[in-house]
Formats: structure tokens, C-alpha cells, sequence
């Protein structure tokens, strides 16, 4: 992600990269971290560091919490950032942001909603697939988390929003907003077989157009997927506090802990106006399945 952004920038944070390894002797992967919460902030903004306000960094952080981060994680990011930020300063660079007056961010005391990739796959590779019920259950949680859609949208999903070649899904989210998501390959392998065996036999002789069906041919409430939750939760021997929104959330921190473009992970939540006729707004449609592709766990 170091690659996105302008020169100046890069050779800055290259320098800041050579200080942690050398001086501070930190490992590969803190070294990793700390560059992707950094570029997390400069794709966001455009322009030099050293141009960069308290009001710009407060609205990274908004962004983030929006997007669904845990303030925990937005925490460890204004670490990163202040850090990199004192090293300029002590560097000479002279910045427009005031340290000692980036707001801090309050940690939550409750486990968080948010699952760890190697939590996430383990819930996911221990659901069972014997029962028609059982493959929809597996089909229905590998798409949650491999395009982070809502609970509702994901209810009202009809077998005509499944674009199966080009591996995408026409969500209606909230305003009456559609957008495009993409599916990791995992997960429409999962998609596809439920789709091709066991919705018919959910269906029975209903005619309906809804993908997720329950075993009367009715389309699924929320209160009954978030009871498919729970039971898988427990069975596969996770404690945390798992809901609907945790695949959401998941989804996002996941895409950015890897290194993902942080505006890509907003369009592909639904945060930016996007319809039918002009799918991608501002960023070359390629580059968002690269950047999916590239950073989720599932393909």
C-alpha cells in the first residue's frame, strides 16, 4: 500500500520504517503494522504529511469507527500515528498537526465485536453441511464476511442479485442505496452450492425469489439468523460475543490490518453513493477486485 502514495511521502515513511528496524529494533511484522495504520491515514488524505491537521486525523478516526472498527484497534492506529508524527518532528519536519492534541480514543472495557481472521475461519470451517439448513448456514456466514453486507441486506437478498461469473452481488442497503459487492471465491464455491442443491428443497413448492429461505420456504427473520449464530458460535468453542455485525466488522478490520485502501473498504461497505448505471464512483473498478482479492482471507 507504501506504493500509493506521492514520493515525498514514501521517502518519509521509508525513513521512519529504517528508524523502527534500526533503532528501535522492532520485528517485521510491528514494522508492518505500523506501516499500514500509517498509509491507512495517508490514502485517506491527499497531500503532504506535513500539511495534515488535528481536524483531518479526527476525521480518519470518525471513519474508521463508521466503517465498524473497535476503538481498540482505532487506539493502537493513533498510536502508530502520533508516533510517526514525533519522528517527524524530531527529524525537523516541520507539521501542521499539534501531537500533544490528537484526541485519544477511549478503549472499551467488553470483548470486542470483532473476530481475529484465524477465529473467523475456524467459526466458518466448523459449520456443518449434511442438512439443507446446514449448507445455507454455511453459504449465508461466508457471504456475510466475505462482502461485510448488513444483516437486512443479506435477508433480502434475491437470487437475482447474484451475478455468478462475475463474482459480485447487488446489495439494496440502506436509503434504497444499491451497490456491487464482490465475493471471495471460498465463499461463492459455498454460495453456489447451496444455490444449486439445497434452496429447492427449502423452497418446496413456494415460488419466491429469496435466496435465504428457512425450512418452511419463508424468507429468514433476523432474530433467526442471529439465533444460526449463536448456536454455530458456541459449537465451534469460541467465547467472544459474536453477532450479525461481527462479520461486518470483521470484514473491515480484516481488509485493513492487511493493507487494503481504506476508501475501497468504505465503497465496498456502502459509505459512498454508489448506483446501478455507475457501479464505482472515483476509483477504477480493477483496482477494487485487485484490492479484494489481494486482502481477504477467503480468496
Amino acid at each position: 500500500m507504501i506504493n500509493d502514495l506521492s514520493q515525498h511521502n514514501r521517502a518519509l515513511l521509508q525513513n521512519y520504517k529504517y528508524y523502527l528496524k534500526v533503532e528501535k529494533g522492532l520485528s517485521g511484522n510491528s514494522i508492518e503494522s505500523y506501516e499500514n495504520d500509517i498509509c491507512n491515514l495517508l490514502t485517506q488524505i491527499s497531500g503532504d504529511i506535513e500539511k495534515i491537521t488535528n481536524r483531518d486525523i479526527i476525521n480518519f478516526f470518525v471513519t474508521l469507527q463508521e466503517i465498524g472498527l473497535t476503538n481498540s484497534t482505532i487506539a493502537r492506529k493513533r498510536s502508530s500515528i502520533r508516533s510517526f508524527l514525533k519522528f517527524l518532528i524530531e527529524e525537523e519536519v516541520e507539521i501542521s498537526a499539534d501531537v500533544n492534541n490528537i484526541p485519544s480514543i477511549k478503549t472499551s472495557k467488553r470483548l470486542p465485536d470483532v473476530l481475529s481472521v484465524k477465529q473467523m475461519l475456524k467459526l466458518l470451517d466448523s459449520i456443518p453441511t449434511e442438512k439443507p439448513t446446514d449448507m445455507r448456514n454455511k453459504a449465508m456466514l461466508e457471504l456475510m464476511y466475505a462482502t461485510g453486507i448488513r444483516i437486512s441486506e443479506t435477508i433480502n437478498l434475491s437470487i437475482h442479485d447474484v451475478y455468478w461469473d462475475d463474482k459480485v452481488v447487488r446489495v439494496l442497503g440502506k436509503g434504497g442505496k444499491q451497490r456491487v459487492v464482490l465475493i471471495a471465491q471460498v465463499s461463492l464455491n459455498y454460495l453456489k452450492e447451496y444455490y444449486n442443491s439445497a434452496r429447492s428443497l427449502l423452497r418446496k413448492d413456494k415460488s419466491t425469489d429469496i435466496l435465504f429461505l428457512n425450512r418452511f420456504g419463508n424468507k429468514l427473520s433476523r432474530m433467526g439468523v442471529w439465533k444460526v449464530i449463536d448456536k454455530l458460535t458456541k459449537e465451534a468453542g469460541i467465547s467472544k460475543h459474536v453477532s450479525p455485525h461481527t462479520f461486518r466488522h470483521s470484514f473491515a478490520t480484516h481488509l485493513l490490518e492487511a493493507g487494503a485502501n481504506l476508501r475501497v473498504v468504505q465503497m465496498l461497505l456502502g459509505h459512498s453513493s454508489i448506483n446501478t448505471t455507475q457501479i464505482y464512483i472515483n476509483i477504477d473498478s480493477t483496482f477494487i477486485m485487485q484490492e479484494h482479492r489481494l486482502y481477504h482471507p477467503r480468496n
